[in-house]
C-alpha cells in the first residue's frame, strides 16, 4: 500500500501466524492471558504493546487464537477504554511536539510543512472514526484542549 506523502510504497511487516486454532506448544490458558491482556492495559500499556509483550515475555502468538476475543473485546469487557484511538495518539503526540518545535524555531519551514502533513493525516482519521461511530460526531481537533486528553 502507498504512503500518503510520499511516492514510496512503504516497509513490509511481520507476518502474522497463519493457524487459527491454539497451538499445542502455547501452555497458557484463555483465563491467564486475559488476566495478563488486563492487568497490561491497566499499567498504562498500549494495544499493540502489550500484544508485543505477550508475544516476547508469555509466549502468546495471537490473543484471538488463544482466548477466542480480540484484545480490544477483553479491554472493552473489562471496561477498560481510551479516550482516542491508538493510531490517532500517536498522530497527536507527533504533531504537538512539531508544534513545541516550532515555537521555537519560527523560521523551519520544513517542520510548518511537516505539521500540516501530520495534521491532514490526523482530520482524514478523525473523519473515519467518525464515520464509524469510534468518535462523537461532534469531536473537533483543537491542538490546545486534545493536549489533555493526550498525556505524554
Amino acid at each position: 500500500m502507498a504512503r500518503i506523502h510520499s511516492r514510496k510504497k512503504g516497509k513490509s511487516g511481520s507476518t502474522r501466524p497463519s493457524r487459527l486454532e491454539k497451538p499445542a506448544w502455547v501452555e497458557r490458558s484463555a483465563k491467564d492471558v486475559e488476566d495478563d491482556v488486563v492487568k497490561l492495559a491497566k499499567k498504562g500499556h498500549t494495544k499493540s504493546m502489550i500484544g508485543t509483550i505477550l508475544r516476547d515475555s508469555y509466549g502468546v502468538p495471537l490473543v484471538k487464537v488463544v482466548t477466542g476475543k480480540k484484545l480490544s473485546k477483553i479491554l472493552d469487557e473489562n471496561n477498560i477504554e481510551s479516550a482516542l484511538p491508538e493510531d490517532l495518539t500517536f498522530l497527536v503526540k507527533k504533531a504537538l511536539a512539531i508544534r513545541k518545535h516550532l515555537e521555537n524555531n519560527h523560521k523551519d519551514l520544513e517542520g510548518k510543512k511537516g505539521l500540516q502533513r501530520t495534521e491532514s493525516k490526523i482530520y482524514r482519521l478523525i473523519k473515519y472514526y467518525k464515520k464509524s461511530d469510534v468518535l462523537a460526531p461532534d469531536f473537533k481537533y483543537d491542538p490546545e484542549k486534545i493536549r489533555t486528553l493526550v498525556a505524554r
